[in-house]
């Protein structure tokens, strides 16, 4: 990774990882580690003082309701992710920063490294996926010791095509999140749905009858929401 930081600063950043005290931003796709000035002198360099005066902020596209959606599993796991760069570059991550097998989150990155030729056939880009299993959260009745990484792109990495695009075959060491329907937003039904998983129990472990809840993902949209047996209304970790 390259590392981009401001010189005569009032700290001396850190260039030998991603961790800083600075909080860099990390472009993962460009190979990029950007740190922060802690002197702020990016709101003062190149402008006049004429020239502070707000940013424009251009008011986001709203997406077309009526668009296709596609409802998984929400598997009670540990967000990971990993990222395969153009020049072979190969990092792991949790939902919040860059994880090593000396720094980890549940053991993904190491368990990670150790399938590391197979993941490199996921391709270039970031793969995002659910880290579930024996010892995190709701362990799924998996046998002591026993992890999966289920991938979220379903439309991509699942088990059969949906919505006209056909699948890829995927590392044997993983499996992706159970779909459970595709339609239109104007037919989803999710108290239907959510009454079906309930009765039935967890797709992504058959036999355990006390699954997490849903992810509708919009596809106009690019954006997921997800509902949940329990506390849906607070948030996961209200008291």
């Amino acid at each position: 990774m390259l590392h981009i930081y401001p010189i005569n600063d009032l700290i001396e950043h850190n260039t030998e990882s991603c961790e800083c005290a600075c909080n860099p931003t990390i472009d993962a796709e460009n190979g990029l580690v950007i740190h922060d000035s802690l002197d702020r002198r990016e709101v003062f360099e190149n402008r006049t003082t004429k020239e502070m005066v707000m940013d424009f902020k251009e008011f986001p596209k709203m997406s077309r309701y009526s668009r296709d959606v596609i409802v998984t599993e929400k598997i009670d796991g540990t967000n990971a992710s990993i990222y395969i760069g153009e020049n072979g570059e190969f990092l792991t991550g949790s939902r919040t920063r860059w994880i090593t097998p000396d720094n980890d989150n549940a053991g993904f990155s190491r368990w990670a490294h150790e399938h590391k030729e197979e993941l490199l056939t996921l391709g270039v880009g970031h793969h995002f996926g659910e880290w579930w299993g024996s010892g995190i959260q709701r362990g799924y009745n998996l046998p002591k010791g026993e992890k999966r990484f289920s991938l979220f792109n379903v439309s991509r990495w699942g088990e059969e095509p949906i919505l006209g695009k056909p699948v890829e075959s995927r590392p044997k060491c993983c499996s992706s999140v159970p779909l459970i329907w595709v339609g239109k937003m104007d037919d989803l039904n999710v108290s239907t749905l959510m009454a079906h998983l309930k009765a039935g129990g967890s797709f992504a472990s058959k036999g355990f009858m006390n699954p997490e809840g849903i992810v509708i993902f919009h596809t106009g949209g690019n954006f997921g929401l997800k509902k949940t047996f329990e506390k849906d209304e607070q948030g996961k970790w209200a008291a």
